[in-house]
């Protein structure tokens, strides 16, 4: 069993989950979604980032660009919301808390791909 593997499979499984809690619930109602969760996925999801910087397969190469489109999502959600919450006059927004939805949506997709990828690779290696 290799350990970087795993290490890398429990980040990334965790930011997966992080982000589906955060994704899932209504869209249009922002008690839904916690803004202490969203901060961990995107925390997470750049840890998951930096554990695949040295891999050098064609796979790994693969698992660093879905993690890095999670974390370019994660963080653009965060500076829509953080905006919304300290900048705009109107406050936050429904479309804006859409968007940061929606882009949230994207990273947990990004991280499904991650987590596709990861098995694929460890059922390519075993063989």
């Amino acid at each position: 069993m290799n350990r970087e593997k795993v290490i890398y499979a429990f980040f990334i499984v965790l930011a997966l989950t992080m982000n589906f809690g955060f994704f899932i619930g209504e869209m249009d109602d922002p008690t839904h979604h916690n803004v202490y969760e969203f901060f961990a996925a995107i925390v997470i999801s750049i840890v998951c980032t930096v554990l695949k910087f040295g891999d050098r397969t064609h796979l790994g190469a693969l698992m660093l660009a879905t993690s890095l489109v999670a974390d370019l999502q994660l963080v653009i959600a965060a500076m829509i919301w953080g905006y919304g919450a300290q900048l705009s006059a109107n406050g936050v927004t429904t479309e804006m808390f859409s968007s940061v939805i929606s882009m949230s949506g994207g990273a947990l997709l990004a991280n499904i791909v991650s987590v596709i990828l990861l098995m694929v690779e460890t059922v390519v290696v075993r063989r």
